[in-house]
């Protein structure tokens, strides 16, 4: 028990520190956090736009966008930032108490955390702006980002204990998921699309929790898709080789 707790305050010191880290002494870090979906949002929903695309009733532009964006930007993120967690903070193991494992937790939750609160600014703004705050479900909704956060938490801890062993990771992981940015369904209805490409897509775990965000948050979608136990089967897989990984890595920089 005492290890436990000894270990939650190393995690929630990390945590402040990569908070400051990351954000700086200053409000414009924050700003960004909010600014670059912001930008993405508004350039796609630019295209849509000037194509003529329009988006399935009951679904505003910018609100769908942004539950496609945000999510898939969770799970980016997070992976990306757990991949890092080592390289970035090899100084801090020299502390006997800190774990690789406890600077990617750290990474995660502030990605995670991050993330829901912009989601949450972005669509609330929206839902006041058009003076309709209809929500289908909550809990729905929340379920679907902490998926995405889950996936790419333990994804990029995957990555992470891999990339003590070769420096190639880093370089070959934007190769492997720009292509998922187009293969999410963050612009497309899964009910949308033919039904041999839509059981394709529904292979990628990140569809599934975009989905179920999307289901949470429009009154009148139904994603009749959508599988939480799959989700969470890739999540236990990548989980426990993330964590083995971790281990061997832990031994490997020790020794090192």
């Amino acid at each position: 028990m005492q290890g436990t707790l000894s270990q939650l305050h190393v995690v929630h010191a990390l945590l402040l520190r990569e908070t400051k880290t990351r954000f700086g002494e200053s409000r414009l870090g924050y700003l960004w956090a909010l600014a670059h979906p912001l930008l993405w949002i508004g350039m796609f929903a630019g295209m849509y736009h000037a194509l003529g695309h329009s988006t399935p009733p009951g679904m505003p532009l910018l609100a769908f966008l942004t539950t496609g964006i945000v999510p898939f930007s969770l799970f980016r993120e997070a992976a990306t930032r757990c991949l890092s967690a080592i390289d970035a903070n090899k100084g801090l193991l020299f502390y006997p108490l800190v774990r690789p494992l406890d600077l990617v937790i750290a990474r995660a939750v502030l990605e995670t955390v991050t993330q829901m609160v912009v989601m949450a600014v972005l669509l609330g703004s929206m839902a006041l702006w058009n003076g309709d705050l209809r929500i289908n479900s909550w809990l729905e909704t929340m379920v679907g980002l902490l998926l995405a956060a889950a996936l790419g938490s333990s994804f990029g801890l995957v990555c992470c204990g891999l990339s003590v062993y070769s420096r190639s990771v880093e370089r070959l992981f934007p190769a492997f998921v720009r292509p998922m940015f187009w293969l999410s369904a963050v612009f497309h209805p899964v009910e949308s699309l033919p039904r041999g490409f839509r059981e394709l897509l529904l292979f990628n775990p990140i569809v599934h929790a975009i989905e179920l965000v999307r289901n949470g948050w429009f009154p009148g979608y139904h994603a009749k898709h959508v599988d939480v136990a799959y989700v969470l089967t890739w999540i236990l897989v990548l989980s426990f080789f993330g964590l083995n990984l971790e281990r061997m890595a832990r031994r490997r920089l020790e020794l090192t």
